[in-house]
């Protein structure tokens, strides 16, 4: 039932100036004649403010798992920045003759300490429990492709939030005019029969 209305909101805005889509967020329409607005959408005041106000909830739900996904990606791209400097230190070391040694963490909170002799291959953690081994050419490779990829989906997300907080703000003031419009019009209604009596 909840998708149907959001449907229905969605259709006769698609004919409104500007109303887009991005990425399966639906665009909101500004309300400009809040009784056109209702005729269209053949709704009145407190059935349209909750369906603006599930609008909006579904918006706020969508932010959040942005914003999640945005966090990790945040904390993602250091780490894989990391690795890439860890494996061009194995590389600039590599045929110099001197071992590499390094602090490295065993569980959280504990640390070893390794000697690197000269190496050809890292082995990287792909998660799920899968660790592989790569030529250190491969795996600059693969880091620097990841890294790419991780940066934009980056920008990405960050233009879908932009996009978003827009059309929450949009979903406020729609909500805002019409419930200004519906207080308006019972002062109205309210005003001859004050004169009446």
């Amino acid at each position: 039932m909840a998708s149907s209305s959001a449907t229905t909101i969605a259709s006769p805005s698609s004919s409104g100036s500007g109303i887009t889509e991005r990425r399966g967020i639906p665009g909101a329409q500004f309300v400009e004649d809040v009784q056109t607005y209702l005729n269209q959408l053949g709704l009145d005041v407190t059935s349209a403010l909750a369906v603006l106000q599930e609008r909006l909830q579904q918006y706020k739900l969508v932010e959040m798992k942005l914003l999640a996904q945005q966090r990790d990606l945040q904390a993602k791209i250091p780490d894989i920045e990391k690795c890439l400097d860890v494996v061009a230190t194995l590389q600039a070391k590599k045929g110099t003759g001197e071992a590499l040694v390094a602090d490295f963490e065993v569980a959280e909170g504990i640390y070893s300490r390794a000697s690197i002799e000269d190496s050809d291959s890292v082995c990287l953690w792909l998660g799920a429990n899968v660790m592989l081994e790569y030529s250190c050419e491969e795996a600059t490779a693969l880091l620097q492709k990841n890294l790419d990829n991780a940066k934009a989906s980056l920008e990405v997300l960050v233009a879908d939030l932009q996009f978003l907080r827009d059309q929450v703000t949009i979903t406020q003031v729609t909500i805002a005019r019409v419930f200004n419009w519906d207080v308006h019009q019972r002062r109205m209604r309210l005003s001859p029969a004050v004169k009446d009596s």
